[in-house]
C-alpha cells in the first residue's frame, strides 16, 4: 500500500506544475508562430529561456544580495505589521472606545490603493524604507481582522474556567487564547504573505532602492529583458512560498516544540 500512496503523492506534486509549464510552453510557441520568428522572447519567452536567465543571474553575487535585501525588507515589514495588527486586535476587542477609534482607520488603510501609500511614504521616508513600511501597512488589516475574529470566537467556558482557577493573564493567553487563535493565525499568514510581497516589490519598482528585486524588475522592463523580468518574478514567488511555509510551520508548532 505504501508504493501506491507514494505514487499518488508524487503525481499530485508533479502533475500541476508540469501541466502549467506545458501551457506556458504552448503559449510561447503560439506567440512565436504569430510573430513569425523569435520575437516571442520579447512578449512571452519559453520556460527554458527563463530558466537559463535565472541561472545566469544567480552566478552574480549581486543577485543574492538583491534577493536578501528584498527578503529583509519584506520580513521586517510583515513582522511590524503583524505585531501592530495583533496589538490593535487586542485593544479593539477589549475596549469599545478603542474599536470606535481604530476600526475605521484600519478599514481605510485596507481600502486605500497601494500606489497612494507608496508615493506618500516616499515623501516622508528614505526610498530604502518604503517597501518595509508598505508591506507592514498591507499586513496590518489582515492580521487585525483575523485575530479579532479569533479572539471573539474563543470559548467563553474556557475563559470562565481560567478565571475560576485564577490563571494569570499570560497563562490565560498561552493556554486559552493562543490555541483558539492558531487557525486564524494560519489564515492571516497565508493571506498576508502574498500581500506583503506584492506590495513590497511594487514599492521597490516605484522607489528604486539601491538593492531590491523590484528595482531589477523595473530595469528589466526598461531594457526589454523579458526573460530577466520573468526570472526575478519567479524569485519573488519562490521566496514568498518559502517564507509562508516557514511561518506556517512556526505557527503550527505548539508549546512542546513539535509541529502538530
Amino acid at each position: 500500500m505504501a508504493c501506491p500512496d507514494r505514487l499518488d503523492r508524487a503525481l499530485s506534486l508533479l502533475l500541476p506544475p508540469a501541466f502549467w509549464l506545458g501551457v506556458w510552453q504552448l503559449g510561447a510557441w503560439l506567440v512565436e508562430l504569430h510573430v513569425e520568428g523569435r520575437g516571442n522572447e520579447l512578449l512571452l519567452p519559453y520556460p527554458a529561456t527563463v530558466l537559463l536567465a535565472l541561472f545566469r543571474l544567480a552566478r552574480s553575487p549581486e543577485f543574492w544580495w538583491t534577493a536578501l535585501a528584498s527578503l529583509a525588507r519584506i520580513a521586517a515589514g510583515m513582522a511590524g505589521g503583524a505585531v501592530l495588527g495583533g496589538l490593535l486586535a487586542a485593544l479593539t476587542c477589549t475596549s469599545p472606545w478603542c474599536r470606535r477609534l481604530f476600526a475605521p482607520v484600519i478599514r481605510i488603510v485596507r481600502a486605500t490603493p497601494v500606489v497612494s501609500f507608496i508615493l506618500l511614504v516616499l515623501l516622508w521616508t528614505g526610498r530604502d524604507q518604503v517597501p518595509a513600511v508598505i508591506a507592514g501597512l498591507m499586513v496590518l488589516p489582515v492580521v487585525w481582522e483575523n485575530l479579532t475574529q479569533g479572539i471573539r470566537a474563543t470559548d467563553g467556558q474556557l475563559l470562565e474556567l481560567a478565571r475560576a482557577y485564577r490563571f494569570s493573564r499570560w497563562k490565560t493567553v498561552r493556554l486559552v487564547y493562543l490555541p483558539s487563535l492558531r487557525p486564524h493565525l494560519r489564515s492571516a499568514a497565508a493571506t498576508a504573505m502574498g500581500l506583503a510581497w506584492k506590495s513590497g516589490v511594487a514599492a521597490e519598482v516605484l522607489c528604486l532602492p539601491r538593492l531590491g528585486i523590484g528595482a531589477q524588475i523595473s530595469r528589466a522592463k526598461q531594457t526589454f529583458e523579458t526573460a530577466d523580468l520573468f526570472a526575478w518574478t519567479a524569485v519573488v514567488i519562490l521566496l514568498s512560498l518559502l517564507m509562508e511555509r516557514a511561518l506556517t510551520r512556526l505557527i503550527r508548532r505548539p508549546e512542546g516544540g513539535k509541529p502538530l
